[in-house]
């Protein structure tokens, strides 16, 4: 099996706040379909990335996220799958529930758990 990021971009999910319920109900749903099927590994939202903190290599920590960074994850899911076609497929109607596209990455080895 191999894990793959499903991920969208901070500011991606543009819809009106009261579609907000329906929104999280559909992504509730798949994320409970995809755990059904026992390929969950992980999900979460992540914070404001004004609210990030850079650690350089030399360990000088900055407030603010990296300047040079243009795009930032706004959420992800993690799934544990044989093929690449049914990350593609998740990250589908995740896309579908989420109402924005989603990025696929393949883990270049398998995390410990």
């Amino acid at each position: 099996m191999t894990q793959y990021l499903i991920s969208f971009n901070d500011g991606d999910m543009t819809f009106p706040d009261e579609d907000l319920p329906d929104v999280a109900r559909a992504a509730h749903a798949v994320v409970q379909e995809i755990k059904d099927a026992g390929q969950f590994v992980f999900a979460g939202g992540l914070g404001d990335p004004g609210k990030a903190t850079v650690v350089a290599t030399n360990g000088v920590v900055s407030e603010g996220p990296n300047p040079a960074t243009k795009d930032f994850i706004g959420g992800f899911t993690v799934v544990d799958v044989a093929t690449r076609a049914e990350a593609l497929q998740w990250a589908a109607k995740i896309a579908v529930a989420c109402r924005c596209a989603q990025e696929i990455r393949e883990f270049l080895s398998k995390p410990a758990r």
